[in-house]
């Protein structure tokens, strides 16, 4: 567990994140373990690792609002908790927590020559979190985009890994372009990526930012 401001941060493999505050923020649960029960969990698109039944039915409670873009509609169909589909760029505020969904998509990573894993047009999001005063952004499935580039928060999860995400080195090329106070690097030690990956990225930020490297809990 690391803290942030008044929000404990706690990093559960992959890209599945809790932020732990007045209310319970759960991103992206896959393959997670712990006994937390989400507010508010956010699914950043539709991929089995991002969206994993199994474990948004731990996470999730009779009250919990479960938000996604629309790419995660059928497969959420299920689910008979409050869902709330959101559009790049779209803002919704839940029990005080404003949640802003930014746009996630490859720029340069190809699943076959002209098609990118994952497409802008697709409509899959990352999200800028705002929980008791702090800013956070999960960048989900993604490149170093403009938006990307463009924020303005204190905390960034930014994917290390390559293949699907940014590589250490492209991940890096961001931190430093957005103003984020602190940088923490995930998409690592499950599918792809590793913690050699997130401690390169920590020697390429160097001191342009602060960076955290969490252990998974």
């Amino acid at each position: 567990m690391w803290k942030y401001g008044k929000v404990k941060v706690h990093w559960l493999g992959h890209d599945t994140f809790v932020l732990e505050g007045t209310r319970t923020i759960v991103i992206d649960p896959f393959k997670a373990k712990g006994d937390y029960k989400a507010h508010v969990l956010l699914i950043s698109h539709e991929h089995f690792d991002h969206l994993s039944e199994e474990d948004i039915a731990r996470f999730a409670g009779p009250s919990t609002t479960i938000v996604a873009p629309r790419i995660c509609e059928e497969p959420l169909s299920k689910f008979q908790q409050d869902k709330r589909f959101i559009a790049p760029g779209g803002r919704l505020e839940i029990e005080g927590v404003m949640v802003e969904a930014v746009p996630a998509y490859n720029l340069n990573k190809f699943r076959e020559p002209g098609k990118v894993f994952h497409p802008k047009e697709e409509g899959r999001v990352g999200y800028v979190v705002t929980l008791d005063g702090s800013r956070f952004y999960h960048a989900g499935d993604s490149d170093a985009t403009p938006e990307m580039k463009a924020l303005d928060v204190d905390v960034a999860f930014l994917p290390v890994s390559g293949t699907y995400v940014m590589t250490a080195e492209e991940a890096a090329e961001a931190a430093k372009a957005m103003k984020a106070k602190v940088v923490v690097p995930m998409h690592i030690e499950s599918i792809v990526g590793s913690k050699a990956d997130a401690e390169r990225f920590r020697r390429l930020v160097g001191g342009a930012r602060a960076v955290e490297v969490l252990e998974k809990e």
